[in-house]
């Protein structure tokens, strides 16, 4: 957990970034991608990091700006990217202008469990990393090149002349 706001923009800052970078690889074409006829698309699940990320700062008591429709999911990847762009920084602005270090450990209810706020910055960050997992699967599918993330992904490889794993 957190012990200061800065340790969590930090983190923040870097995960978005990841985020971003896979946000800004979608293409129109492959927003439509699924994993199955009954599961999100890959523009669904895009727009769900989007969408939730200030939901989930109000939930938390945080005060941020409310997105204009954040049940319609756009049709452009860039958009989608474009969007994620501002709202990124808005949580950096919105943590940091309205929380302190001590406040990290003043209690609230969240989805019905009691937790720190330091806690609700993590799971904030786990949320988009676990959907930027899904995104990745389904980017492969839609033959989007994935970027890689915390290590070279399988093209990347070959672009530093090297072979990449096959375990």
């Amino acid at each position: 957990m957190y012990r200061s706001v800065a340790e969590f923009i930090e983190e923040w800052n870097y995960e978005a970034a990841l985020t971003q970078k896979v946000l800004d690889a979608l293409t129109d074409e492959s927003l439509a991608q699924k994993v199955s006829s009954d599961n999100r698309t890959l523009g669904a699940i895009a727009w769900h990091i989007v969408a939730s990320t200030p939901g989930m700062l109000m939930e938390f008591g945080l005060t941020v700006k409310e997105m204009k429709d954040p049940n319609s999911v756009p049709t452009s990847a860039r958009e989608i990217a474009e969007t994620f762009r501002s709202i990124s920084s808005d949580t950096s602005e919105a943590v940091q202008s309205q929380w302190t270090d001590s406040s990290l450990s003043e209690m609230k209810n969240v989805f019905g469990r009691e937790m720190p706020r330091a806690a609700m910055l993590s799971l904030l960050i786990k949320h988009i990393i676990h959907h930027r997992g899904q995104m990745t699967v389904l980017m492969r599918q839609a033959g989007v090149q994935v970027p890689g993330v915390y290590g070279p992904s399988k093209e990347e490889w070959s672009q530093m002349g090297m072979e990449a794993p096959t375990i």
